[in-house]
């Protein structure tokens, strides 16, 4: 029974292939620029600007809890990462706080 799913998965993978690959040669042949034809070091040299004025916003507006934290006598920064989780403060991706994520902070918010 797995073999026969086997089978009609490769198939099916065959055909999706085929799909894509005649829907692609149609586009191009209507003209469409297919792939990305900028400059892929500049594309990433942009990227990684917007990522770091991110990080450096998020990092800034953050601060002035993590002062009042410190004010309060949590020093270091593993207790600054318990009491940020424990206040349910998420990162700038949405996760949960770790020593090395409040050192990231502290470093960029200075």
């Amino acid at each position: 029974m797995l073999h026969i799913y086997a089978a009609l998965a490769e198939k099916e993978r065959a055909m999706i292939s085929e799909r894509t690959t005649a829907a692609l040669a149609r586009a191009k042949d209507r003209g469409v620029v297919l792939g990305n034809r900028t400059n892929l070091t500049e594309a990433a040299a942009k990227g990684g600007a917007t990522t770091r004025q991110k990080a450096d916003a998020f990092a800034v507006n953050l601060m002035p809890l993590i002062r009042q934290l410190q004010a309060s006598g949590i020093k270091t920064v593993r207790a600054l990462a318990a009491e940020l989780n424990a206040r349910g403060v998420r990162t700038a991706r949405g996760g949960v706080w770790h020593p090395t994520t409040v050192h990231n902070v502290l470093t960029r918010g200075t």
